[in-house]
């Protein structure tokens, strides 16, 4: 039996021209997230699988996660999510840590749903963190690194709206409403769904047995974090009583950045503040704050934009050898472009002129030179720019001056 070539379902390849598009929105995230300070860090793939039931929910480890028992009779959980491996390590290391710390990291999750627009089975996250920052201006500063981020990649302020809330401000209206834990658990899980249903007052009354009516007013936290975001130039901030987050560790401010674009009406980022997170590995509370914004929404917006840069050529040669006779002028000439720090891809089969451009325009050149009798004799080389379809014949001394100054036009 012929095995299919077909990757599993919810999952992706990389082939090198997507891995450039990946490789431009990581570049993009380390760029902004580096500015304000935060280091990157990693981890395994695999965790136990008590680290998210304890703080992650038990419902998302026992629908959506991929859990299994391992040879020695432990059960392990590719990860979901991020934070809670990051609030292990920083547990792990409490004393030798300096605080305020800045972290992030681009780690791939794996959750086992339906595969939809913005949503896969696996993906690669940006998590983002600030850990010992007990005031407002943790909120303050992760949002302004995620309006940074979307400003980066070229979104415009009213292309997105920053919808927050207060967990807090949940709890207590719960508490005075004397609903118990496990139907305001309930409740917080529906609230969260509250703009994708139709049916939001039928199942709050299910879960309730009377009538609810729900609608929060901003207290002074979320009036603040307003002003002092307005103040710093993040202008397109509302309140959103909705807004709560899946994960059952958040203790304050939540926060989402939801793209307002007709084809693409999908949070882009979420997080908030979890106070209490590293509290099931030590006595020693932490204050954080962080976020997470996916490649694949992060993707599907720059192409619904017009804003992903596509790069047609990379700034490399295809040097290609026309006959036998001249391999040790075309060994000369390999050596000294990629001494002069340029990509160099090469091509020996002594194919005909026409098959080797094919070459190297498919592999992405944005510059051929082919070396034959002629160019050994004279030591003059014809390079060709892929991109403009121009030739100049010149020494090999001059080529690399000339391909940056090619480049720098661009």
């Amino acid at each position: 039996m012929k095995l299919s070539t077909e990757s599993y379902k919810g999952v992706r390849d990389f082939y090198p021209s997507e891995m450039k598009k990946q490789k431009y929105i990581f570049d993009t995230w380390k760029s902004v997230v580096e500015l304000y300070g935060y280091e990157e860090y990693g981890s395994s793939v695999l965790e136990p699988s008590e680290l998210y039931k304890a703080k992650s929910g038990e419902e998302i480890v026992t629908n959506e996660t991929y859990s299994f028992i391992d040879r020695g009779g432990r059960e392990v959980t590719l990860r979901p999510e991020m934070t809670p491996t990051v609030a292990r390590m920083v547990a792990a290391r409490r004393r030798e840590l300096a605080f305020p710390l800045r972290w992030y990291s681009i780690p791939n999750l794996f959750r086992y749903e339906r595969p939809q627009r913005g949503r896969l089975r696996e993906h690669w996250q940006l998590n983002v963190d600030l850990f010992g920052d007990t005031g407002i201006d943790g909120e303050v500063e992760m949002i302004e690194v995620g309006f940074n981020i979307l400003k980066k990649f070229g979104l415009k302020a009213e292309n997105f709206e920053i919808r927050i809330n207060d967990r807090n401000l949940v709890n207590e209206t719960f508490k005075k409403l004397e609903i118990d834990e496990s139907k305001t658990y309930q409740l917080q899980k529906l609230i969260d769904k509250k703009n994708k249903i139709n049916d939001f007052d039928i199942q709050a009354e299910a879960i309730l047995g009377y009538p609810f009516e729900y609608k929060l007013s901003p207290n002074d936290r979320i009036n603040s974090l307003i002003k002092k975001l307005s103040e710093r130039g993040v202008s397109n901030v509302i309140f959103d009583d909705s807004i709560m987050r899946g994960f059952d560790y958040y203790t304050g401010i939540v926060f989402e950045f939801y793209d307002l674009h007709p084809e693409n009406r999908r949070s882009l980022f979420g997080g908030g503040r979890y106070d209490n997170l590293l509290d099931i590995f030590e006595n020693d509370s932490v204050s954080a704050v962080g976020f997470g914004t996916g490649d694949v929404g992060m993707l599907n917006a720059l192409e619904t934009y017009g804003l992903m840069v596509e790069q047609e050529y990379s700034p490399s040669v295809g040097l290609c050898l026309v006959n036998e006779s001249s391999a040790e002028t075309f060994s000369r000439l390999e050596k000294f472009i990629r001494d002069s720090k340029i990509i160099t891809k090469t091509n020996t089969t002594l194919k005909s002129f026409r098959s080797m451009k094919e070459w190297s325009e498919k592999s992405g050149n944005r510059f051929t030179i082919f070396v034959g009798e002629k160019e050994s004799s004279t030591g003059m080389f014809t390079i060709n720019d892929n991109l403009t379809n121009t030739t100049n014949s010149i020494t090999q001394e001059m080529i690399p001056a000339w391909i940056n100054k090619e480049l720098s036009k661009e």
